[in-house]
């Protein structure tokens, strides 16, 4: 089959079959036409605590071998890509080969087979500042931990998001038997991407998907398939403009999921008729998953349950205290609760009374006040009043009384004698 395959001159063939364990008969030939082709990529499987991975055919170079590792979520729905990464360091020796060479930076089996197209058609492979994966003018973000619906979610290596291109038929398949006897036109193969692997269930080689969910039978889909459609997101990404799935920061995911909220709230409390009320509701829910939906087409993951959540709790919320304002017991609530505030309003004006009565009383008060009343006498008074014109005789009188004044002070000052103090004594 590889020979017929590459007598077709296809760019690249993936093989994604583990071919490590020797089995004849054909194993020389096997190794001989791996061996003469540089256009055969291999895969294995890296290595972990739990395993020693699997090793890749023997004869094929480092440069053209990808893992094919594949990232599942927690519930058992693949939903990332995987680009690269490095196996881990473990413990104990579990064989020499490039899925279990620690620090050793691997590339996946659509990672190699996209980057063989590229470089057949002259594009540039490089790396941003940030190590980012960049071919011509597309860059490949990485994976966060924190983007659309994913949390604290396990980024290690370099993830992508996964956009399928549809659940069925959407790569061209074709059987062994049909390569074999010549039924598969040369056209079909010369200057594409070739995968081999198994489709059949027997090979437990089977993931479940988004769209495992809207099928009733074949759930999984091969992972043939998903390194197929994987290969076909870098290559249409670079080539056809497609956009890559992207999602908005934390920050304006809720500013996004505030704006749905108010506007239920809004919408309510001008909207009181039930009719009128259920058809806005439906229309406004309808609206938000028109908007993800076509944001989605462009590739935006864009959250809506919570919004439409919270729609729905922010209308609900407003029509309900508006109609327990509109009953019995709402007004009566209403009106213990207006007496209850006037009566803490008119206790403390008789409490403010009291500490003015209790202010008023005290000396340091009256004292105050008797010092404003002097304030404004004095400011009432001129402040420089006219001298009296002083005559010859008051002089006389003035400058006599101020010599009395001296003499009695004398006398005073003077020490009294022993027959002063006998005189005083009789």
């Amino acid at each position: 089959m590889l020979e017929t395959l590459l007598a077709a001159e296809p760019v690249v063939v993936g093989l994604d079959l583990f071919r490590d364990v020797p089995i004849a008969p054909g194993r020389d030939a096997l190794l001989s036409a791996l061996a003469s082709s540089d256009r055969i990529v291999g895969v294995c499987k890296i290595s972990s605590a739990e395993n020693s991975g699997v090793a890749p055919p023997p004869v094929i170079p480092a440069a053209q071998v990808g893992f094919s590792d594949l990232v599942v979520d927690p519930g058992g729905i693949l939903r990332r890509s995987l680009i690269a990464a490095s196996p881990p360091i473990l413990d104990t020796a579990v064989g020499d080969h490039p899925c279990n060479t620690p620090d050793e930076p691997l590339f996946s089996l659509s990672a190699r087979l996209a980057f063989y197209y590229f470089l057949s058609q002259g594009l540039e492979i490089g790396a941003e500042d940030n190590g980012e994966i960049r071919v011509d003018a597309v860059t490949f973000s990485r994976l966060e931990d924190q983007m659309g619906g994913y949390q604290r979610a396990d980024t290690e290596g370099y993830q992508i998001l996964l956009n399928y291109l549809a659940a069925e038929a959407a790569i061209p398949q074709v059987s062994l038997t049909e390569v074999l006897s010549g039924e598969v036109p040369p056209e079909m193969i010369r200057d594409r991407i070739v995968l081999i692997g198994t489709t059949t269930p027997e090979a437990k080689d089977a993931f479940y998907t988004p769209f495992s969910g809207g099928q009733r039978d074949s759930q999984q889909m091969p992972g043939v398939i998903v390194h197929a459609q994987a290969t076909s997101q870098l290559l249409s990404a670079v080539l056809n403009g497609r956009t890559l799935l992207w999602s908005w920061p934390d920050a304006i995911e809720g500013a996004w999921i505030l704006v749905w909220g108010l506007g239920g709230a809004i919408f309510a409390w001008y909207v009181r008729r039930p009719i009128w009320f259920t058809l806005g509701a439906l229309a406004l829910i309808g609206g938000l998953y028109g908007s993800c939906y076509i944001l989605f087409l462009q590739g935006g993951w864009i959250p809506w349950v919570p919004p439409a959540v919270t729609l729905v709790l922010a209308a609900g919320a407003v029509v309900l205290v508006d109609r327990f304002n509109k009953s019995d017991y709402g007004q009566a609530v209403y009106r213990q609760v207006k007496s209850f505030l006037k009566l803490n309003i008119e206790i403390d004006e008789t409490r403010v009374e009291e500490q003015v009565s209790e202010i008023a009383e005290t000396q340091y008060f009256a004292d105050l006040q008797e010092r404003a009343r002097d304030l404004r006498k004095r400011r009432e008074q001129p402040s420089h009043p006219p001298a009296r014109p002083i005559t010859p005789q008051a002089s006389d009188e003035m400058f006599d009384d101020y010599l009395g004044g001296l003499r009695q002070n004398a006398k005073r000052l003077q020490k009294p004698t022993s027959d002063d103090a006998h005189s005083d004594k009789e």
